[in-house]
């Protein structure tokens, strides 16, 4: 047996003359591909071709996964596009050498493999992934604004043929276990008991490498140009060259290069240079950090709901019922008729379906876990119950007092109310330090952000098991205190007023909608607020644009009229099948976004300033992942020079050995 640092080497003391290769960062929970440890990778391959074995199984020693990617750490302290070549070269050739041993090779994968994880396995002659939840394979480095230059960009394609490569390569989708296996990326599928035996028999099995479908050859060769042309107009639909410069080059290189990003030509727009030198991939680095600080929030509490009681059947509360029957946790949904809740059990069948494709004993699993509870018996044993009734004060308190009468004295209770303060509602309970806020944004099942909510009295224990709640559902926990529209829609609201002032000016909704799609949002803020609700944001309006604030007519005149846009099929827009029917956008006017955008970045700067979040870097993170605002960016308040921040003194560097999670 040898010994590195990272690694353990082992030739098994059985006939077979096998050796084991065992991936273990020193000091970590997961792997990641730092440069040390990519030095001692090539120790060991010196090693067994010096003297070969019959074949290498590599694995992972962590319990947490294969590898996780990159080490991000190393990535942010690169200071010249020289250096990001070096890094990119030394990746490169470690595992084209890997790919030429004489010896038949297997990547064991169990768990995460992700990034540079999942390159160093395509360079290995099979490929066996293990059944289990945790299982997920993909190249994320787009999301970081980089490209997968170890190899990833000429293996995959080369594997499972360009378009479902194309298609992880520019989303950084991952793959479960059971996809990887159909799709041909893993050569196996197996259970965890089995997994070692399984390695073994493949590796010393001498059968080919898996070959493409003469049609997928065609497609990756002489035909690159069609699919290529096909995904970068896809591409340029959802993100501009200039703001994600990296889906793009990943086209090029792929197209032009046979996926080798070092034979780029600096002067390129797909080279690594021009990469390195786009402010993109700092920012989106920026971003991953900002999304694993709020990973953090809940990992001191190992709160585990195994029973969550939602109250409100409607939208909101049906699709957070679904979220936590998902997660594995029993629910119980509670409404006024078995009647009001069927549609919210007939929609989380359709999310099942979506998240299982069809798989239906999956998806009779977590129907049975999702129990219809018109009486509200489940609130007595429930270790979580949330309250997700219509924006009423009055009711909302009379309901807390009957869910305190009834509910275990250690159970969280939680709201998801979008406007009123926590402590308004607590008052209606005996014990008000109880009392938590929960914020979902809709779409439940999308949106990543959940706002975890303190009201005046709220117990330090409670938000704690809230944020771990949050993360048991996968979502990012966002600690706020209690302010009308707390965070998000805080912002949202003059942002999405001063749009509507911009139309009763004469300016075209299309134009508006175009403007700020152009700067980089994702939808335009004349259509989000046809997707809300003309009168939700009537209401809202009220709370949050302020003393004196009058609504714009036009909005007034579209509700008195009950055009209330989507869910009416008429607002500012023409709505059919579920799209906004708009004309051309005509002229943008010159500082259209910027107007629009500006009291936006005044709102956030002041939910700082009165302590609403704790600091700019969450008030970034909550409003990134929380109204989708621009990622290449790195969050408005970061992005407006207002602020006089910049790269230097932004989010500092991650946590040591952080690692690459697709969001």
């Amino acid at each position: 047996m040898s010994e590195f640092k990272h690694l353990v080497l082992a030739r098994k003391g059985d006939e077979s003359g096998l050796a084991w290769l065992y991936l273990d960062r020193a000091g970590a929970s997961a792997n990641t591909l730092s440069r040390e440890l990519l030095d001692e990778l090539a120790a060991v391959f010196a090693q067994l071709e010096a003297d070969p074995p019959k074949g290498l199984i590599i694995a992972s020693a962590k319990p947490a996964g294969f590898v996780a990617g990159a080490d991000i750490e190393e990535f942010t302290r690169i200071d010249s596009a020289q250096g990001a070549r070096d890094l990119v070269q030394r990746g490169w050739e470690l595992f084209n050498w890997l790919a030429r041993l004489k010896f038949p090779t297997v990547a064991l994968i169990r768990g995460h493999c992700l990034g540079g994880g999942l390159e160093l396995a395509l360079a290995c002659r099979y490929r066996i992934v293990v059944d289990e939840p945790g299982t997920k394979l993909a190249l994320p480095e787009v999301m970081l604004g980089i490209v997968p230059g170890w190899g990833g960009m000429k293996r995959l394609p080369e594997l499972i043929g360009p378009a479902a490569a194309l298609d992880m390569m520019l989303t950084g989708k991952s793959l479960d276990a059971r996809r990887a296996q159909k799709l041909g990326l893993a050569d196996a599928c197996v259970p965890t008991r089995v997994m070692e035996n399984a390695a073994r028999m493949l590796v010393l099995s001498g059968q080919p490498p898996r070959a493409l479908p003469l049609v997928q050859t065609l497609l990756n060769g002489p035909l690159k140009a069609l699919v290529a042309n096909k995904a970068r107009a896809q591409v340029a639909a959802k993100a501009r060259r200039e703001h994600y410069p990296a889906p793009y080059a990943i086209l090029d290189i792929w197209q032009k290069h046979g996926g080798n990003a070092l034979a780029v030509p600096a002067d390129d727009p797909a080279s690594l240079e021009a990469i390195f030198r786009s402010p993109t991939a700092k920012n989106l680095v920026r971003v991953f950090f900002l999304q694993e600080r709020l990973k953090g929030f809940g990992k001191d509490s190992d709160f585990a709901p195994r029973h969550v009681h939602v109250v409100g059947a409607g939208v909101m509360g049906g699709d957070i019922a679904a979220l936590c029957a998902w997660a594995g946790m029993t629910v119980t949904l509670q409404d006024q008729s078995v009647e009001r809740i069927a549609p919210a059990v007939a929609r989380a069948a359709k999310l099942f379906e979506r998240k299982t494709r069809g798989e239906q004993r999956q998806v009779r699993f977590a129907l049975d876990r999702l129990i219809p509870d018109p009486a509200g018996h489940g609130a007595a044993r429930a270790d979580l119950v949330i309250e997700a009734i219509f924006e009423n004060l009055d009711a909302k308190r009379a309901l807390f007092a009957e869910i305190e009468r009834r509910a275990k004295p250690e159970a969280v209770l939680a709201t998801n109310t979008s406007s009123l303060r926590i402590e308004d509602i607590a008052t209606g309970l005996t014990a008000p330090r109880r009392l938590v806020g929960i914020h979902f944004f809709n779409p439940v099942a999308l949106m990543p952000l959940v706002e975890v909510v303190r009201g005046e009295q709220s117990d330090d224990e409670a938000l704690r098991r809230a944020a771990a709640f949050v993360r048991r559902l996968d979502k990012l926990p966002l600690p706020v205190k209690s302010a009308p529209g707390f965070l998000v829609n805080a912002v949202l609201g003059p942002y999405m007023l001063e749009a509507l002032r911009c139309v009763e000016e004469g300016i075209a909704p299309e134009t508006i909608d175009a403007a700020l799609v152009a700067f980089g949002m994702p939808m335009g803020p004349v259509e989000l607020v046809d997707t809300v609700g003309l009168d939700i944001a009537v209401a809202a309006g009220k709370a949050l644009a302020g003393v004196g604030a009058e609504p714009p007519p036009k909005l007034m005149a579209l509700v008195a009229a009950g055009q209330l846009g989507r869910k009416s099929g008429q607002g500012y827009y023409r709505w059919a099948e579920g799209k906004a029917q708009k004309a051309a956008a005509g002229t943008i006017p010159v500082g259209l976004a910027e107007r629009i955008l500006a009291p936006l970045i005044s709102a956030a700067r002041r939910c700082v300033e009165q302590g609403v979040v704790a600091d700019a870097d969450l008030a970034d993170a909550g409003i990134i992942f929380g109204t989708g605002f621009a990622p290449f960016t790195g969050g408005p308040l970061y992005h407006s020079p207002e602020v006089g921040k910049g790269p230097s003194d932004a989010v500092p560097a991650g946590p040591q050995n952080a690692v690459v999670h697709p969001a």
